[in-house]
């Protein structure tokens, strides 16, 4: 009177601990990586303000309006101490004119930005210019900083 009412060929109703009942799972779970996207994302987005940063100089304010620009041209800063800087490198005022040669890529016709801090002397600024101007370049411009209202 003890006897199975199990089907033949099927196992009895007990499963094997650990074994899945179906087969492996062929599809990738994706939330692991749209998070790390997202945080890679996001410290991208708060680093990229910091790397473009160059020589801190304190411009004097026009009411100029900011000029279009296509390619990053040469640009010369002058700080507070009369400091040369060309590409964020300090340079001596007597190698100013082969260095400019050397970086400009559009010879004598490369369009050179003077960036002067406010509280340097005009006369550097203007040693400055007249080096770069005797040296054959036509293209040299003062940058300001826009007005802030």
């Amino acid at each position: 009177m003890g006897a199975s009412l199990a089907a033949a060929g099927k196992k009895s109703g007990r499963r094997r601990r650990g074994v899945p009942r179906y087969g492996a799972m062929a599809e990738i779970n994706m939330t692991p990586f749209i998070d790390v996207m997202l945080v890679l994302l996001i410290i991208f987005m708060v680093a990229a303000p910091l790397l473009a940063t160059g020589v801190p100089i304190d411009l004097p304010q026009t009411k100029a309006a900011a000029l279009n620009i296509d390619q990053k041209p040469l640009a010369v800063a002058i700080d507070d101490k009369g400091q040369i800087f060309v590409a964020d490198e300090p340079v001596a005022f007597e190698d100013l004119a082969a260095k400019l040669q050397a970086l400009a890529k559009a010879g004598f016709d490369e369009r050179i930005y003077v960036r002067g801090a406010k509280a340097v002397n005009y006369g550097r600024v203007a040693e400055v210019m007249s080096l770069i101007t005797s040296s054959g370049f036509k293209k040299v411009a003062l940058v300001t900083e826009p007005e802030r209202k």
